[in-house]
């Protein structure tokens, strides 16, 4: 590809929508371009790269023997009135209306549509298991879209959903699926860990997630190589306490502490750590009120909270008239001494002594507070989000704490759709049996994000090798004004084209500055400068694009280099 048929446009600065790196670069290099919120537009050299994921994700699905299809993306509103979710999915769901007033939403996935067509297509389970995919535009409309193709509104995604006779033909082809992802994210040369995770909206009884490891994931993820564990932050278990708490030392006192209403207030007010705080939470139950207590210094976790038995989920905080109601005081100052709601203590409260809490007035906190004494010593549940060097479930290691991408998610669903729409087989008595299902995707437009997280300098884009939108770049020096350096670079292009390279030839009449700057920013792996002093000794100027020099090679070694590179 010649640059100068490429309407290839760079930008040197940064744009100021752009809060995260890939961000920036997708939009300095040209990658995308805004549209509206959440919506963007792929550009040639986007498509390339986006091509060049799809195509690993293909490849791997077809060898697990999934099957592809392509379903619409606007889907009418009977089917998710059918399993349930049509009320339940909320704003995220796009609705919509046609001329006859149907009802319709643009499919942020497709666990309906393919249930409808499993409950007409198979009969027997002579036709199971099988597995269907897609690679398709999804739509979900974020409340507030942003980092650029990490939460946009709309995507490119692959859906693929298995279908068994049986829990025992559900595993396995949920691990073929899980077999068949790392497969896929070692091809793309991207760093990443699987961790146990949450359904969701999905629904389903286990579920894992691929996550790409990068400094500015948006999720937590808890792991510890010695036990070979690695969970989302949401889904790690703290143990229960071992010991008992010290005696008291102190007695229980009522002391003013006027407009704290913060842990770390509290603190420095007090002069002692978080850590001998206890912060009480008041959020909706099923049956009015709950105080969920932790520490002052871990953080409550949502997804386990809201799984208690009468904790309304989703989890709610109360408003300030129901914390009224409920502690006699406004939020900021209740605590659990005489509280005469349902409360759960979490597991790290059980061991500690003489610690602080609200004193259900304004403007007050009790000190000295100890169990046995001033509290019933409690029944402590899992109630917060583990922090590093917290013990690993199985007790063979401590947690480290890296952020995470999320890319990839398969579910194993049982029946939670099947069931509700009907889809059977007949087994081989002849007997109704409901399909036992799996899905399993993968956000294509997301991986590329995730790439250029993990693979950037200050100068642009690092490619993996199986995404560089192009393999090499050939650079001419003054090719406008010495007929030898067009010719040579000329020969060069079409010799590396006929070797099966992609390339690019930047072909432009601009400063060899302004040429190798946009050869950084666009993240080619391989660089070939000619130039006319390199061609009187036969000689090209070759430089990795992780390299931090270049080198002067005869022509015939900067070749080999290059060969070498992809033998490799």
């Amino acid at each position: 590809m010649r640059h100068s048929e490429f309407a290839l446009n760079t930008l040197k600065e940064v744009p100021s929508e752009a809060e995260i790196v890939s961000h920036q670069l997708m939009l300095r290099a040209g990658l995308i371009k805004r549209l509206a919120s959440g919506l963007f537009t792929w550009m040639p050299i986007g498509v390339r790269v986006l091509r060049k994921v799809e195509a690993i994700v293909r490849e791997e699905m077809n060898r697990a023997g999934a099957l592809e299809l392509l379903m619409p993306a606007v889907q009418p509103a009977e089917l998710w009135q059918e399993s349930g979710r049509w009320d339940q999915y909320g704003p995220l769901l796009l609705r919509m209306s046609d001329r006859h007033e149907r009802e319709f939403c643009f499919g942020p996935t497709h666990e309906e549509v393919i249930t409808d067509i499993a409950r007409k297509e198979l009969r027997s389970y002579k036709q199971l298991p099988v597995n269907y995919y897609q690679i398709q535009t999804k739509f979900r409309d974020e409340i507030r879209p942003r980092f650029g193709v990490m939460r946009s509104r709309e995507f490119i995604m692959k859906d693929a959903y298995s279908f068994d006779l049986d829990e025992d033909g559900v595993i396995s082809s949920y691990e073929k699926m899980y077999d068949a992802y790392v497969r896929i994210f070692e091809r793309l040369g991207l760093k990443f860990r699987v961790v146990i995770a949450d359904s969701g909206e999905i629904g389903g009884n286990r579920s894992q997630e691929f996550h790409v490891l990068a400094d500015s994931g948006e999720d937590a993820i808890a792991y510890c190589d010695a036990d070979d564990y690695a969970s989302n932050v949401e889904m790690a278990a703290t143990p229960e306490p071992e010991g008992e708490p010290a005696a008291p030392a102190q007695e229980m006192q009522t002391i003013d502490t006027p407009g704290v209403k913060t842990i770390e207030a509290l603190a420095e007010l007090l002069g002692v750590r978080s850590d001998q705080t206890l912060k009480t939470l008041i959020v909706d139950g099923d049956d009015g009120p709950v105080a969920l207590v932790l520490r002052g210094d871990h953080e409550l976790n949502a997804v386990k909270a809201q799984k208690l038995d009468g904790v309304a989920s989703p989890l709610n905080m109360a408003d300030p008239g129901t914390v009224f109601k409920a502690t006699g005081s406004e939020p900021g100052f209740a605590g659990p001494v005489g509280l005469a709601i349902p409360v759960f203590f979490d597991h790290a409260t059980a061991t500690m002594s003489d610690f602080v809490v609200g004193a259900n007035e304004k403007d007050k906190h009790h000190t000295g507070v100890n169990f046995g004494r001033d509290l019933p010593a409690p029944d402590t549940v899992d109630l917060r989000n583990v922090v590093e060097g917290d013990p690993t479930p199985g007790g063979g290691g401590t947690l480290q704490i890296a952020r995470g991408i999320e890319v990839g998610h398969i579910f194993q669903l049982g029946d939670k759709y099947s069931q509700a729409m009907g889809a059977k087989v007949l087994d081989a008595d002849g007997k109704e049996r409901v399909m036992q299902m799996g899905c399993y995707g993968i956000g294509i437009t997301r991986i590329v994000g995730a790439a250029i997280e993990q693979n950037h300098d200050e100068n642009g884009i690092i490619w993996p090798d199986a995404l560089t939108p192009f393999d090499v770049s050939i650079v001419p020096i003054n090719m406008h004004k010495s007929d030898a350096v067009r010719e040579a670079a000329e020969s060069l292009y079409r010799e590396l084209t006929n070797m099966g390279y992609e390339v690019l030839l930047d072909d432009r009449d601009a400063r060899p500055g302004f040429k190798f700057a946009d050869c950084e920013l666009l993240g080619i792996p391989h660089r070939l400068v000619v130039s006319d002093r390199n061609l009187k000794n036969d000689e090209l100027e070759y430089r990795h694009r992780r390299d931090s020099e270049s080198a002067t090679l005869k022509r015939e070694d900067a070749l080999k280099k290059l060969n070498g590179s992809r033998i490799s």
